[in-house]
């Protein structure tokens, strides 16, 4: 689907509020994957449990007020050699959809994201690991009604 997201970025000119917003969404979810990272692998606990991030950043373990909404939110995770796919299984309409996904290595490394639109038929992503990576990878999903959402996993 990134044919759309290209389409539609390259139609638009940068004054236009539309990509001023989803320049700033872009870069602020960024900022609060590798933000949460930090905060995770300095302290050993997962961002969503420590008394900050609680309310901000969901996860299995700690969906918060979400609790009914872990399966359509959480991004799984598949390796397949070196190729990493995160799928959020969840509708995409105008109304309701996944915003972002973002991936992360252990040391705070955003190594790919991608923005969906409603018009996106589904909510996956694929990115390539760097040679050789081991270690654990931070994914995230942001709903834009359900919020910011955390999972882990080692390779």
């Amino acid at each position: 689907m990134s044919k759309t997201n290209t389409a539609f970025n390259s139609s638009h000119h940068s004054k236009e509020p539309t990509n001023t917003r989803r320049s700033f969404l872009k870069g602020a979810l960024s900022t609060a994957a590798v933000a949460t990272v930090a905060t995770a692998t300095s302290s050993n606990i997962l961002a969503s449990s420590h008394v900050s991030m609680a309310g901000v950043i969901y996860t299995k373990e700690n969906p918060g007020k979400w609790a009914k909404k872990v399966g359509g939110h959480l991004p799984k995770i598949t390796i397949d050699g070196q190729k990493v796919t995160l799928n959020t299984d969840h509708g995409m309409s105008t109304k309701h959809f996944i915003v972002r996904h973002t991936l992360v290595s252990q040391d705070g490394e955003v190594l790919g994201e991608k923005t969906f639109t409603p018009d996106d038929e589904e909510a996956i992503s694929s990115y390539t690991l760097p040679e050789g990576y081991k270690g654990k990878l931070y994914a995230t999903s942001f709903c834009n009604k359900h919020d910011f959402w955390l999972a882990e996993t080692k390779v």
